[in-house]
């Protein structure tokens, strides 16, 4: 029997290579892939639905069902990061640590998205740091933003500003015109029409005067792990609901190759450690300590405190008008998981 061809979108993902370059393939699936940035991915298939399986922002998905649109995601998360963990300030701004934030500026790529659903909802839950006591400047357009393709727009009572299109984030922060913002996009070879820090880089400027919030990431990655129990996720990957309903089977069978390409990447993980990261090993190690053998758990029993969090964030925050069910969020096949 012919395969189900369809067509793929992702971004390059060392736990999802595989997938992409054929050598783990989904049971009874030909996938077409195609390597994007995910900011550009996101825009393209909220607004057009133009893939068949798609990787998808966590907050973007959840908004975009809450609006309903139709997709259905699969439970993996092969990206996780400690966003608020990876914030700067600016030495002039007068802030020493996370709970100065209250009445400061604060610089993100997008409202919705979910660097942004996590750095809220850690400053408010950690730090004290409420989402209306925060001057919020957003770098994207309306017209290239996730939130423009869901129609979303930030909820009553937050103090919102668009940065000026010929200023970035990195450029607004070296030059004290926001006090906090994560500026890694400004410093990536990689760059895409969705996200300007990634061409208006701001290299000039003072830059001895950014700080990062947190010096010892890693310290305060172990301790958001000790009181949460998880690494939060950003990016999950969703089918159209037209090609799930037709195909049924179709879910579970993409999770299994997913996790047999996450698994692949497991077993060669220390041995493929770039040659010039001298502590590589070291780094692993840490990791190990702080988040177990496995950082990247797949499926939704493993990763139920985190799903349960980021509904609860997205809607306190007023992203989503509903708590959203986690069994109505995801694939029928894949709920036992």
């Amino acid at each position: 029997m012919a395969k189900l061809t369809l067509s793929f979108v992702s971004a390059y993902n060392e736990r999802v290579e595989p997938l992409m370059n054929g050598t783990i393939q989904a049971e009874g699936v030909e996938l077409i892939p195609t390597y994007s940035d995910p900011s550009e991915t996101f825009w393209r298939q909220l607004k057009f639905k133009e893939f068949d399986v798609s990787e998808l922002s966590l907050s973007s998905y959840l908004i975009a069902r809450s609006r309903g649109m139709d997709f259905i995601a699969i439970p993996v998360f092969p990206a996780r990061r400690f966003f608020h963990a990876e914030l700067s300030y600016h030495g002039d701004s007068g802030i020493k640590q996370a709970s100065d934030i209250a009445g400061r500026r604060i610089g993100v790529g997008e409202y919705q998205q979910t660097a942004s659903l996590w750095v809220r909802g850690t400053l408010e839950h950690d730090f004290g740091v409420s989402q209306y006591k925060v001057d919020w400047w957003m770098e994207r357009t309306e017209e290239l933003s996730h939130g423009g393709a869901t129609g979303f727009t930030p909820p009553k009572g937050i103090s919102f500003n668009r940065i000026p299109p010929d200023k970035s984030i990195a450029s607004m922060l070296v030059n004290n015109e926001i006090d906090v913002a994560s500026v890694t996009r400004a410093f990536s070879r990689e760059s895409n029409i969705i996200d300007r820090s990634t061409h208006i880089r701001a290299q000039g400027g003072d830059w001895s005067k950014v700080k990062p919030l947190f010096p010892d990431r890693m310290a305060e990655a172990a301790r958001f792990v000790k009181q949460h129990g998880f690494a939060p996720a950003n990016h999950a990957y969703a089918i159209r609901g037209d090609v799930a309903r037709k195909y049924p089977w179709l879910a579970f069978n993409l999770y299994k190759a997913f996790f047999a390409a996450k698994e692949a990447w497991r077993d060669r993980f220390v041995e493929s450690l770039p040659s010039g990261l001298f502590f590589g090993r070291e780094y692993v190690a840490k990791t190990r300590e702080i988040l177990g053998d496995d950082p990247y758990p797949y499926g939704i029993k493993a990763n139920r405190p985190m799903l349960d969090t980021i509904i609860n964030y997205s809607h306190e925050q007023g992203l989503t008008p509903q708590k959203a069910k986690i069994e109505e969020l995801f694939a029928p096949a894949t709920l036992d998981l």
